[in-house]
């Protein structure tokens, strides 16, 4: 009796396996179809060197054949909340579908009503302190605030953050944005305070904006956005970035200049960015159809590619679809060992103090 209980129990369980994976099959033919009819998707704030996004969009396009408006690769998180918001009414390829945004404004953009819940369906690989359990938000990758250093006008690279204040970095140092809006600015001024205040997070942000008023008052700061044409061309020799764009930038420069990726001895602070789509998106099945895309293992292993380590990463490593030659390209673990991943509680702090007082305490106008 008991062998044909664990038959019955055991065939009921792949007849239910069977018709999930049924339903969820005709679930995204369903999707591919309404996405097709609507023919587009707008993004913004996806430079192509950063994560690969590149690669990305072009898969995507290749994969279900749909146009991909491309809005202001150079905003900051910041920007695409406004982008949002002035554009509630406009169903044009000016209104963001999706967008990409640091961790702290995923919650922000929940409350303030600006994104809608979709979970996709690799959901339950998506680790649960990454996400929104409503659908709302998810995390897509992350990575840890290094410096990109340009080895023809640096001979010798500095280590940590305190180092950027010696004489010898005069006019080099950049942030990669504007910390009044851009997350990935924000966050190395938060890494940078977070060294000066001996790992303190309390005091970090006050600590991160001193940091750069002195950087500033030495004449060190350069208040141009750091990324890969300004580097080439020496305008800001020493970057400030998450170390995946900073890696992307060197690379893309194929040795000219050479360059180094430096994870700071201390302050190392690793970030986390999530997706999310539009409540007001004008074309909601492309927007549902583009995060499938992102959170498959093609998409994941796409951002990989660029060097960012994708949310689903344990998972794609624990089945095995990591390609090894990958891998073996990703930087050494030991620089990621005292990596601390700031709370949303933290990041809405020190996000606030530093974009609201950088303009009184530090007083330089990147752009």
């Amino acid at each position: 009796m008991k062998a044909q209980i664990n038959t019955l129990v055991a065939g009921t369980c792949a007849l239910l396996m069977a018709t999930t994976a049924v339903a969820r099959a005709d679930a995204m033919d369903d999707l591919i179809k309404a996405a097709k009819a609507e023919g587009e998707l707008t993004t913004i704030a996806l430079p192509h060197s950063w994560c690969n996004y590149g690669g990305v969009i072009e898969g995507f396009k290749a994969k279900y054949g749909l146009k991909v408006n491309e809005l202001n690769p150079d905003a900051g998180s910041g920007d695409e909340i406004e982008a949002i918001k002035a554009n509630k009414d406009n169903k044009g390829p000016q209104a963001p579908d999706v967008i990409d945004v640091g961790l702290s404004f995923g919650p922000s953009a929940k409350a303030d009503g600006l994104i809608q819940p979709y979970k996709v369906s690799t959901w339950d690989s998506i680790p649960d302190s990454a996400k929104d359990a409503d659908g709302y938000w998810y995390g897509d990758y992350y990575g840890v605030m290094a410096l990109l250093v340009n080895k023809d006008l640096v001979k010798e690279a500095p280590k940590d953050w305190a180092d950027l204040q010696k004489p010898e970095f005069a006019n080099m140092v950049a942030l990669a944005g504007d910390p009044r809006s851009a997350n990935q600015a924000v966050s190395a001024v938060y890494a940078a305070g977070l060294a000066a205040a001996n790992g303190d997070a309390s005091k970090a942000a006050e600590a991160g904006l001193a940091f750069f008023k002195d950087l500033n008052s030495k004449g060190n700061f350069v208040p141009v956005v750091g990324k890969a044409a300004p580097f080439a061309q020496g305008t800001t020799p020493i970057i400030a970035a998450w170390d995946y764009n900073a890696i992307s930038w060197g690379d893309g420069l194929k040795g000219n200049p050479p360059y180094e990726v430096v994870v700071p001895t201390n302050g190392v602070v690793a970030g986390v960015y999530v997706q999310a789509i539009s409540a007001y998106a004008p074309h909601p099945n492309a927007a549902k159809l583009w995060m499938e895309y992102l959170y498959s293992d093609e998409g994941q292993i796409g951002w990989l590619t660029g060097y960012c380590h994708p949310i689903r990463f344990n998972d794609l490593a624990k089945n095995g679809k990591i390609p090894q030659a990958l891998l073996d390209k990703l930087p050494p673990a030991e620089g990621y060992a005292k990596a601390v991943f700031p709370t949303l509680d933290e990041q809405n702090a020190y996000k606030k103090a530093i974009t609201e007082k950088w303009d009184s305490v530090v007083g330089a106008n990147v752009q």
